[in-house]
């Protein structure tokens, strides 16, 4: 489980305080060699801000002027800090903590809330310890070749296969490069081995190469979650599937039906759906089947808040097998 990852992210942001740490004491041993009056101005601001710190506190007289005084004097002695390093070509930051995350000063919390980047590192720890990573550099729009769809509309097919595959790329990447202002769902429909799954993961790699918080899941492990959330109280992995920027959900149907799994999959949609938190949804069954097998409150949700992409042709596994034995 994903929990399993944290004590990993805790060290890691430890070793990235250390790393800055180091650097900042080499900046600074650098500045003590060459204008060691920064170095001096530094110890004489420190000493002052604590008095002004007593000094809030105390109630002796005069003492708005004393404070006013003493506030003055610091900023006097920043301003001679801040000149003396420009003026020997140095940044005006150059003596303070670079930190990689600005929000939680690289410690990954906001007060007691988990940072984005916290759940970044979460998911991408996640993912280097999945198979995920590996499929990804083949699975991507790199390697999308539409010629495995046939480019020969049948009787049944409103398009050719090729035509649809076309149309849904197009729906995919107009999500993609949209992402940030809208509400789109996606519903992928289609029998096996007609390009789902690859789509997905070729959404899914475009996201996350721009920096969004995408969490894949196949119908049957998101349930083993839910279950794992519910009977163990797993907290980190609940807020995972409900905040992420884009959940998917592949191969919806596969899993084992149960009241469980109807209820919690429900729960599961209308919380993203109520937070317009984004969803791609994939499954082998056409929309009688999916009325048939999940409760109609969820496939209300399906087909009131989905794009629906209906893929067709021949399996592309099996083109792809034929092509490549061909050369």
């Amino acid at each position: 489980m994903i929990k399993g990852y944290e004590s990993s992210i805790v060290k890691t942001y430890e070793n990235i305080r250390k790393t800055e740490e180091k650097s900042l004491k080499l900046r600074r041993d650098e500045i003590g060699n060459k204008i060691p009056e920064v170095i001096k101005i530094e110890s004489e601001i420190a000493k002052l801000c604590l008095k002004l710190s007593i000094n809030i506190l105390n109630n002796a007289q005069n003492k708005d002027n004393y404070l006013k005084e003493l506030k003055e004097k610091i900023t006097d002695l920043r301003i001679k800090k801040s000149e003396l390093l420009v003026s020997n070509n140095y940044p005006l930051d150059y003596l303070e903590i670079n930190y990689k995350c600005n929000k939680c000063k690289d410690t990954g919390f906001i007060g007691n809330t988990k940072c984005i980047c916290y759940k970044q590192k979460l998911v991408d720890l996640y993912y280097e310890n999945s198979d995920l990573k590996e499929i990804l550099k083949k699975n991507n729009f790199a390697n999308f070749n539409f010629e495995l769809y046939s480019a020969r509309r049948t009787g049944s097919e409103p398009v050719s296969p090729r035509k649809n595959i076309e149309n849904i790329v197009s729906k995919s990447w107009n999500l993609i490069k949209n992402f940030s202002f809208t509400d789109e769902n996606l519903l992928f429909l289609g029998t096996s081995g007609t390009g789902k799954t690859f789509l997905s993961n070729c959404i899914a790699k475009e996201l996350l190469d721009n920096g969004y918080l995408v969490v894949y899941r196949t119908a049957d492990s998101l349930i083993q979650d839910l279950k794992h959330i519910r009977f163990n109280n797993d907290n980190t992995l609940e807020d995972l599937l409900l905040n992420c920027d884009l959940l998917i959900i592949d191969d919806l149907g596969s899993e084992q039906i149960t009241d469980f799994s109807r209820t919690e999959l429900f729960n599961l949609l209308n919380r993203r759906l109520l937070k317009k938190s984004k969803l791609l949804v994939s499954t082998n069954y056409d929309l009688e089947d999916l009325l048939k097998i999940y409760s109609e409150r969820i496939s209300s949700r399906l087909l009131g808040e989905f794009t629906l992409c209906n893929f067709f042709g021949e399996d592309i596994r099996i083109q792809q097998n034929i092509k490549n034995k061909s050369y």
